[in-house]
């Protein structure tokens, strides 16, 4: 019986094996062919629910222009009437169009970039000594104000305005609004800031004082409201121009954000010999999605001007004059920005680039978003398509890279992307020029790199930045440069539009010196801010002459690059070539375009 026994237990061994190999090997292959392969489902392009205020997909409207300003392969062009032409990227959608429902946003989340058209059916200021940010939900629900279940079912949650109104006191101090959906409850269309003995006129019993003062210093100021209207009884033109949708806090004496408008007086005035900037209360009414940038394009005479802006250095007062002869000098932001608006009319850019240091940093642009508000105004009001990457100062005062990427992605006419997460920096990304021909052919490609700040330290932990070496472009940067460069699809160089139709004589005069026909790819172009050590090198000469092949101004500052490097400039640019060829000797970028390095004049 023994005997048995072991026989019995050893030819189980000898079967439990391959059984738990083969079980296994069946298991792995069910994963892999099935159930890892995603199936469409309900969820697919829209979330039930709240949470659905995730964009998962953008739908175009008829005849709108793609996301983020690129013109890809399937834009339709618009079908043109006989003897009638229209040129492919005059694709731009109407300025109310909305490409997302604004039903799925959420109502109790505060964020000024969504498109809500739901309004408010009740306002509330409350103080704070500590930051609510910071707390647990719990811990903000006590500096919020009282609800209950039913006022919430009835009125909406209350939602805090993430904006402190006495950012630069010791205390803080935030508004408070309840947003609805109801049609049967009365909404706020007007909002005033009126001292502590003043009513709104003309006055009616609509309007509602709010209890506590709204002023974090100076005069006491209370904020009134007038509810009087539901959704349900509104017009569609009032619902467009009428309904506040959204409230806002900026500070300084600059334009507010995009759609949005200041109230009549601040709710702080601002004090120069304190250092004090003014706080103002901002709404909008309606939904006012900014314009979008049409893909970019070259000319029909084949001419596309960049234009390149660095260093601004931005703050939120009105910044301070440095290298220049003007004396006085004063309101130094204001005055660049009416520098850059002579400029723009004179060179009529077709693109502009920001290559970095849009903010000034050192404690000066402390709230990033009333910066960002202002930087590229020259440039937005001109409806100009715009582009950007970061500096090392950028995100010196706290708002980090990725936040200021929504921010300049929610101006008008912007292109700049946030660009894959999982390598270095935000806002490496890539945009195409194409012809001007309906075969819109790529003819031009242009990189935009995050090349940081500065290199990481055990200082970083206690907030010092000086003495530190700057960053560089890092190894997952250069692969993901060379993938993109990959992609790029050769032409025929040089190209032939249409028959040469659309250059009209400009071809002509090159048909003096006609170039060989090639397959290659188009030239490009690179952007970003902290120059490479090679940009210190020694200029090439001209054979001809023995001339420096070198032009523009050289009293800049020395060596602004970083002492280390993973070898950006030998391992991604110079092995990105025209063609793939084994012959070919041309490279693909043809310019390097940086910031940083001041002019010392």
């Amino acid at each position: 019986m023994a005997v048995s026994f072991a026989r019995f237990g050893r030819f189980l061994r000898s079967i439990f094996a391959p059984t738990a190999a083969i079980f296994g090997f069946s298991c792995l292959l069910t994963f892999i062919f099935v159930l890892y392969q995603p199936h469409p489902g309900p969820g697919v392009l829209q979330r039930l629910g709240w949470q659905s205020w995730d964009i998962i997909q953008e739908v175009p409207t008829p005849g709108s222009a793609p996301s983020s300003g690129q013109a890809s392969e399937n834009v339709e062009v618009p079908s043109a009437k006989p003897h009638e032409t229209v040129d492919w990227w005059n694709v731009t959608s109407p300025e109310d169009a909305v490409t997302y429902d604004p039903a799925s946003l959420p109502l109790d989340v505060w964020d000024p970039l969504m498109a809500h058209n739901t309004g408010f059916s009740e306002i509330d200021v409350r103080p704070c000594y500590f930051d609510p940010w910071y707390m647990p939900s719990y811990t903000a629900d006590l500096c919020g104000p009282s609800t209950t279940k039913e006022q919430d079912a009835m009125k909406g949650k209350w939602v805090r305005v993430d904006r402190n109104l006495n950012v630069q006191g010791i205390s803080f101090l935030n508004v408070y609004y309840r947003r609805t959906r109801r049609l049967d409850v009365p909404l706020v269309t007007d909002i005033r800031i009126l001292p502590e003995k003043e009513t709104p006129s003309p006055f009616g019993p609509t309007w509602v004082k709010v209890s506590r003062p709204i002023s974090p210093r100076g005069e006491k100021l209370f904020l009134w409201y007038n509810a009087y209207k539901t959704f349900a009884d509104m017009s569609t033109e009032e619902r467009k121009n009428t309904l506040i949708t959204e409230i806002d806090v900026t500070y300084g004496e600059d334009r507010p954000w995009y759609g949005f408008e200041r109230l009549e007086r601040p709710v702080a005035e601002g004090v120069p010999s304190r250092r004090l900037e003014s706080v103002w209360l901002t709404t909008r009414k309606g939904v006012k999605p900014p314009p979008r940038a049409p893909p970019l394009h070259l000319s029909h005479d084949g001419k596309f001007r960049i234009m390149q802006i660095a260093d601004l250095h931005f703050s939120v007062d009105q910044g301070q004059c440095r290298d220049t002869a003007l004396s006085p000098c004063t309101s130094s932001d204001n005055k660049t920005l009416s520098f850059l608006d002579s400029v723009l009319v004179k060179e009529k850019p077709d693109l502009v680039v920001f290559t970095g240091d849009q903010l000034n940093g050192q404690s000066t642009s402390w709230d990033a978003k009333t910066v960002l508000a202002k930087f590229a105004r020259t440039v937005t009001d001109r409806q100009i398509p715009w582009a950007a990457v970061f500096g090392n100062h950028d995100d010196e005062d706290g708002e980090s890279r990725r936040d200021q990427v929504k921010y300049m992605q929610g101006l008008p006419y912007s292109l700049v992307q946030e660009g894959p997460k999982d390598i270095h920096g935000a806002g490496n990304y890539v945009l195409k020029v194409y012809s001007a021909d309906p075969s819109k052919t790529q003819l031009l490609t242009l990189y935009f790199l995050d090349s940081g700040a500065y290199s990481k330290s055990l200082l970083d932990i206690f907030g010092f930045k000086q003495g530190l070496e700057y960053d560089w472009i890092h190894s997952d940067q250069i692969n993901w440069f060379l993938q993109e460069s990959s992609l790029v699809r050769p032409i025929e160089r040089p190209f032939i539009p249409d028959g040469m139709k659309d250059l009209g004589g400009v071809w002509k005069r090159q048909g003096q010196i006609t170039p060989q026909s090639k397959l290659a790819k188009p030239n490009a172009l690179m952007f970003f801010h902290i120059p490479l050590e090679e940009a210190y090198s020694k200029p090439d000469v001209d054979p001809t002459n023995g001339e420096p092949l070198d032009v523009g101004i050289h009293d800049l500052e020395p060596h602004g690059n970083a002492k280390k490097q993973d070898g950006f400039f030998h391992k991604g640019v110079l092995q990105a070539m025209e063609s793939d060829h084994v012959s070919s000797t041309a490279h693909e970028v043809k310019v390097i375009a940086n910031g940083h390095s001041h002019s010392k004049s």
